[in-house]
């Protein structure tokens, strides 16, 4: 479900999460720090999202948040399993070198998410049907 200016709901913490519908994609833009519950209310709200717009992708831009736990690397291999079950491919967009290296330090390979290092090149991979990370070194 989505507000009047198409964000997802904020879940009482004061902020929503904007998610616009690109044709069909999805963009997300996560800023700061996203709670636990917020980040669950995103993974629900994306999902129902997909189901009833029928997008093909997700992007998820990450570039705004400095960082990534263990939790919220689940939530979003989570909505990445999600979305490619009702037929979406989800890509993470504008990693920063920081987050990455913790992910890879706390063990995190975000199955199922593809990465872009920005918006623009995450929408390329989306709309050109090239599937970046699988199965190439």
């Amino acid at each position: 479900m989505t507000g009047p200016s198409g964000n997802v709901p904020s879940s009482g913490h004061g902020f929503t999460v904007p998610v616009l519908r690109l044709g069909d994609i999805l963009l997300v833009t996560l800023q700061g720090e996203l709670h636990d519950g917020m980040a669950e209310q995103l993974q629900q709200d994306i999902t129902e999202r997909i189901a009833h717009t029928r997008v093909t992708g997700v992007v998820i831009d990450i570039s705004g948040v400095d960082i990534v736990d263990s939790f919220l690397g689940r939530v979003l291999a989570e909505i990445a399993a999600g979305a490619e079950l009702l037929a979406a491919r989800t890509v993470l967009a504008g990693m920063r070198p920081a987050v990455a290296i913790t992910l890879v330090e706390l063990g995190l390979t975000l199955p199922g998410l593809r990465t872009a290092l920005d918006v623009e090149r995450a929408m390329e991979l989306l709309t050109t049907g090239e599937r970046q990370g699988e199965g190439s070194p």
